[in-house]
């Protein structure tokens, strides 16, 4: 139901602003990198499982780095701890530029570690400020209003991944590829040198401009948040807290699955799409664009509907909604699969921040322990991705009544993910309903 109260007021609009500008500079970190595990696996000849070890080390970095973040947001500020977010950022963006001289794979994990290390800060910070800017009434519309903007970096981050990565690399085949470095291992490694300088460039110029954004922010007043003066840690007593609060325990469980969901199905609509369809990974990756595209406009339409249905209700109805597309994405072949994998979007847009609000809701200073949990459960971005590249390297199924590719039977572990979070958003609405 509308309750009347603004959820931004315009005591804290223009600190809103600038804090909401984050969540488009990490959508775009997020969706720049997700096509580079389809590039590295055919630059560098390795397999679905090793390439998407560059999911492992970019989501390694949010559940390595939460708590620690969240330990020092407790003892400084949100500020402060948006401003180091920012340096681990840049960093790691620039630490491109000697992982592309290394031409070693694992340099380049490093340096997705360390970036999503300053992530893992941005976010602990942003979130539970994004919640405290206003009513605890009105923090879930709120936080979905500024998620709303991550989409918008994230499709501009899958146009630099097409425009500049992806079009611009060498054309060589993969099998052509294995070919020239048994026969001819100079052209092979001219072609690798060149790709690996493709992928460099945009992820340095993206080091600039976070720089920058970092001058911005420790020049900027941010106002403190209720409680934020209060320094003392009590790390034991507070995680004790939340380790006894369901709802919150439940919505750590179901934000894994969730982002494991999100990583799996915007990674891999690539590799579903060149594999089932034939296509070439630049008209591939526009696919992922439209399903980005369908994510923004359904957050802002799942916005508008939180005023007037309860947020566990339409999470459930959502997550049962994109576990019926991601079972046609599986037993329908052809573009109507590839439909059905791009329309899961539409049911995602709302989940990441209204599990986040639901499961913070309530918990007044014990949220900033509680918000680096939920960034920790980004770990099922680490997690999950290798697993269905696993499925992926595996031969081809068969059922008796039909026979599944591999890359197809792989999406039973997303279809698992929103069965889970169909629970929370049922749980919440009928059992955590009245839970503070």
């Amino acid at each position: 139901m509308s309750d009347g109260k603004a959820v931004v007021s315009r005591q804290v609009l223009l600190p809103f602003i600038l804090v909401t500008s984050l969540f488009s500079l990490w959508g775009f970190a997020n969706d720049i990198t997700n096509p580079m595990v389809a590039a590295f696996k055919n630059i560098l000849l390795i397999s679905n499982f090793e390439s998407s070890l560059v999911q492992f080390a970019f989501y390694g970095g949010y559940c390595v780095m939460a708590i620690p973040a969240a330990f020092f947001i407790k003892r400084y500020t949100y500020k402060k701890g948006i401003l180091l977010g920012l340096v681990l950022y840049a960093t790691g963006c620039l630490l491109f530029i000697p992982s592309g001289m290394t031409m070693q794979f694992w340099a380049f994990l490093i340096a997705y570690f360390v970036m999503t290390c300053g992530l893992s800060f941005l976010e602990t910070s942003a979130n539970p400020y994004i919640l405290s800017m206003g009513a605890e009434e009105t923090s879930t519309r709120r936080l979905n209003f500024a998620q709303s903007f991550n989409p918008m970096g994230s499709i501009l981050g899958m146009f630099v991944a097409r425009t500049f990565i992806l079009e611009k690399l060498d054309k060589t085949s993969e099998d052509a590829r294995r070919v020239l470095r048994e026969t001819a291992p100079e052209t092979f490694e001219q072609i690798a040198a060149h790709d690996i300088g493709v992928i460099q460039g945009p992820y340095a110029v993206l080091g600039i401009v976070v720089f920058v954004v970092l001058i911005i922010f420790a020049v900027s007043r941010l106002p403190m948040s209720a409680g934020e003066e209060h320094k003392q840690i009590d790390g034991l007593a507070t995680l004790k807290r939340l380790w006894q609060n369901k709802k919150y325990m439940e919505g750590v469980v179901a934000q894994t699955f969730y982002v494991g969901a999100q990583i799996m199905c915007w990674t891999f609509i690539i590799q579903y799409a060149v594999n089932e369809l034939g296509m070439d990974k630049a008209t591939a990756q526009s696919y992922n664009m439209v399903a980005m595209g369908i994510f923004v406009t359904s957050r802002f339409i799942c916005t508008f509907l939180l005023k007037y249905f309860s947020p566990g209700g339409l999470l459930m109805s959502l997550a049962i909604a994109g576990g019926l597309l991601v079972a046609g994405t599986i037993l329908i072949k052809g573009m109507m699969g590839l439909y059905c994998l791009v329309g899961v979007s539409a049911c995602m847009s709302l989940m990441f921040p209204t599990i986040y609000g639901i499961a913070l809701k309530g918990l007044g200073d014990d949220a900033k322990l509680g918000a680096a949990g939920l960034i920790m459960a980004i770990g099922g971005g680490c997690l999950m991705p290798p697993m269905q590249g696993w499925i992926m390297d595996q031969n081809d199924l068969s059922l008796g009544f039909m026979s599944l590719t591999s890359v197809r039977a792989s999406f039973v572990l997303p279809f698992i993910c929103f069965v889970v979070i169909a629970i929370y958003g049922f749980r919440t609405s009928a059992i955590h309903k009245h839970t503070n």
